[in-house]
């Protein structure tokens, strides 16, 4: 298929030295240049004289031909990182110790990343702007790495290590060493996917498809950025397909998606590695909006025409789409970069590519150590020719532009936003109510914020009927009040899609909300988030943008009447089994604890809070100076009567599980029983810390004591999950098992009211009355009537517990 991206005729204007471009055209060692990608760099080279970014075409042809070499020592520096424990900068063959025990790396993909992202430095020379990049494949970080250790576009920490004249054989031994610091951490600063030691690195990249749902969202009007995609993760995530139904030039960078198309998956090929294949993913990527523009993805000088003709595209059709003279969606230039698995390499479009291409370990063995000596001498560069030509592709200096590693949105540090005072309120109200108001007036404060929802099910079934009043769904036909073309709000039915449009969003304000047992499908795109996120704090850099809310409503305990499939405590659950200090599991059970929350979600960047929150009107429970201690402190005492000799602790997690637990107190005071009930809002405080940076974020032991006395023994908790995991992770709240007993959800549900999940998770009032009896040693009918006592043990109607 023939892109549609315009392709101008070469007209120089100058004599060119045609010794400069006949240097170029022969191409280096591995590296050719095809008839059509000549015609290509003719064309480039005459357009960036004309635009005044080069002095002439010579210039060009020059700086061409060194990005040829560096691609090559690319490819032979990743090679090394796969099998050797050193390099020779010489040339010279490696003998057996100089090889690895264990050799590992993803080879196969880091070879195809390498003229990728070597182009990609060479076009922000060309063109004297410094481009945002990402990298969906993580595993390939090889390429990056090697050519950042070239060229000198390193962090502080690898600067130190792989700066000096053994710098490249340190890489080398590193990469893959597993070696530990005492305290168990990795002890160099490399990893086998993209980490924040990685100059410019955004995104780990571990969880294939995310990346293609994110580019989209990421630059700002007046940014580019380079997305380098893989041909594996088109076949695993096809949201990626609605690309042009969210960009709009008004609130949008420029963004160039590069299909990495080499054709093999671990152990087999992908439907892109047959030309029937790659012409039917640009027959899909054509029928969807984009504009598909395959090259040779072996030629780095292929993929800078591709970049510069993908960006100044897009970049005329958001013109035009800004003046009116052409309407949504603007066609979004796709390149696909035509490749084999491993090229550059032996074992190049084999299976064997993906991890160790050669036949054997060359430490070991002869003949793959000669295949390794005979295939890395065709990618050597002398290294006088090697300086001279990263000297020709740098001269960030002189351009007075930043190094790739401190691209725009490696840098993301949005201000601090205004935050609205709101009135707390006193009536039944939903709390769902208070995230509608909250992030209402949070954005109509903070206009320089671009603002994201991801919806993937119902905004006004879930109470943020004003979200959607203001913001409105982004759709390319407007069918009511509630669409827009430049709407805030990204729609669709896929979890994985609507999160990512957020997460991607590091510049702005976002909002997150969908039923909490559909929550779980956003994991692998939050999970990746938080690791990055934390990776950054742990190394001196944390994340500057700001706190990202993710709300689960529509929840377990109030979605009986869909079945079970919509009952699921998992999200929240495995959230709270992240670091507390970027992932926060919150529960606030009314209005005004749940917009007293607000405020600090927002404040803490790099992190992400789950909010569990009922849709449904409940009472305000808590005065505003409650809300906010209840904030600050993460629990609260609600309640408590010490006139009946020894107390009983009572803890509550969750809405309905507060208002069965203060049910509960109002037996217990009738029995003349002790009591104290405290509400446990956002448990991760309570826990106890596994690491310094998350003590930070846990309550200290005094504040602890005062909540949780350790001379009342005898405790009982309900809470909004499964009851093994809040045990789990509290389990220093319950230090004597025989006298402590948690109530929550058993994985029991069906088409049931909330009373009715409440009753078969047996975690009602009238069951958790029957667990404190058993913790108090004492008979349960001292506090439920003979018709409750047969409900709670099977022998009775539930209705006597339900009211139904």
């Amino acid at each position: 298929m023939q892109n549609n991206i315009p392709q101008p005729a070469s007209e120089p204007t100058q004599a060119v030295d045609g010794c400069a471009y006949d240097l170029w055209q022969k191409g280096y060692g591995v590296i050719e240049h095809s008839e059509a990608t000549c015609g290509r760099v003719q064309s480039l080279a005459h357009r960036l004289v004309k635009a005044g970014l080069q002095p002439d075409e010579t210039t060009v042809y020059q700086k061409l031909a060194a990005l040829d070499r560096l691609a090559s020592a690319g490819l032979w520096l990743v090679a090394h990182m796969t099998y050797a424990n050193r390099v020779d900068v010489s040339g010279d063959p490696l003998k057996p110790h100089d090889f690895k025990l264990q050799p590992q790396g993803h080879t196969g993909g880091a070879l195809n990343m390498v003229p990728a992202y070597a182009a990609y430095l060479a076009l922000n020379n060309l063109t004297g702007q410094t481009r945002s990049w990402l990298m969906g494949q993580g595993h390939c970080v090889a390429a990056i790495e090697a050519i950042n250790v070239l060229t000198g576009n390193l962090h502080p920490e690898q600067a130190q290590r792989y700066g000096s004249a053994d710098g490249q054989s340190r890489l080398a031994r590193d990469f893959y060493n597993y070696r530990q610091c005492t305290d168990g951490t990795v002890s160099t600063p490399l990893g086998s996917h993209v980490t924040p030691y990685t100059a410019g690195g955004i995104i780990e990249g571990g969880y294939l498809g995310f990346a293609e749902l994110q580019y989209a969202h990421m630059p700002l009007p007046g940014e580019s950025l380079v997305a380098f995609l893989s041909d594996g993760a088109a076949e695993e995530q096809r949201g990626s397909d609605w690309i042009p139904r969210w960009w709009r030039a008004e609130d949008c960078g420029l963004v160039m998606p590069i299909m990495i198309a080499n054709g093999r998956r671990i152990e087999q090929r992908t439907e892109l590695g047959t030309r029937a294949g790659l012409e039917r993913f640009e027959e899909h990527l054509a029928a969807r909006g984009f504009d598909p523009y395959p090259f040779d993805g072996r030629d780095p000088a292929a993929f800078v025409c591709a970049l510069f003709e993908m960006e100044q595209s897009l970049k005329a059709s958001g013109e035009k789409a800004l003046q009116g003279k052409i309407r949504y969606p603007v066609r979004i230039p796709y390149g696909i970069a035509e490749t084999v698995k491993g090229f550059g390499f032996y074992g190049a479009g084999s299976n064997a590519a993906h991890n160790l291409p050669l036949p054997g370990n060359p430490r070991l063995d002869a003949p793959a150590r000669e295949l390794f000596n005979q295939h890395a001498a065709r990618l050597w560069v002398a290294p006088d020719e090697l300086n001279l030509s990263i000297a020709r592709i740098s001269e960030h200096a002189r351009q007075c532009r930043p190094l790739e590693r401190d691209h725009p949105l490696a840098l993301r540090n949005p201000q601090e936003p205004t935050y609205p005072h709101l009135p707390p309120c006193e009536n039944r109200r939903s709390p769902m109510s208070a995230v509608d108001d909250f992030f209402c007036a949070l954005v109509d404060a903070n206009p320089e914020l671009r603002a994201r929802v991801g919806n993937p099910d119902e905004l006004a079934s879930n109470r943020l009927n004003g979200v959607l009043a203001a913001l409105k769904h982004r759709v390319l036909e407007p069918e009511n009040e509630q669409e827009s073309i430049h709407g805030k709000i990204i729609t669709a039915l896929n979890e994985e899609a609507v999160v990512s449009a957020c997460l991607a969003n590091k510049a702005g304000l976002n909002l997150v909300a969908s039923y909490e047992a559909f929550c779980v499908k956003m994991l692998g795109a939050i999970r990746q988030e938080l690791i990055f996120s934390r990776h950054q704090k742990e190394i001196g850099r944390p994340a500057q943008w700001l706190g990202v809310p993710v709300v689960a409503t529509s929840h377990t305990w109030e979605n009986g009447k869909n079945e079970q499939s919509h009952q699921d405590t998992t999200f929240c659950e495995s959230l709270l089994a992240e670091m507390n200090d970027v992932s926060r599991v919150l529960f606030p059970a009314d209005y005004n604890s749940t917009l007293a929350l607000l405020p600090s979600v927002y404040r803490r960047r790099g992190q992400i809070s789950t909010l569990v929150i009922p849709k449904r009107e409940r009472p305000c429970l808590f005065s505003w100076d409650e809300a906010e201690a209840l904030s600050e402190r993460g629990a609260i005492v609600v309640d408590e009567d010490t006139s009946g000799g020894e107390p009983l602790l009572l803890m509550a997690n969750g809405a309905y599980q507060l208002a069965e637990a203060i049910r509960v107190c109002e037996r217990l005071r009738e029995t003349g029983t002790s009591f104290r009930l405290v509400y446990i809002q956002e448990p991760g405080r309570l826990r106890q810390p596994r690491d310094a940076m998350e003590a930070e974020q846990t309550l200290p032991d005094f504040a602890r004591e005062q909540l949780f006395p350790a001379q009342i023994t005898r405790r009982v908790a309900l809470t909004h999950m499964r009851p093994e995991v809040f045990r789990g992770h509290l389990h220093s709240l319950f230090p004597k098992t025989k006298h402590s007993r948690v109530l929550g959800y058993l994985n029991r549900g069906g088409t049931l009211d909330t009373a009715g999940m409440l009753f078969t998770n047996r975690c009602s009032w009238a069951h958790t009355l029957a667990a404190c009896a058993q913790v108090m040693d004492k008979p349960p009918g001292e506090w439920l009537s003979a018709a409750e006592l047969a409900a709670v043990e099977g022998r009775g109607t539930p209705g006597v517990i339900t009211g139904v």
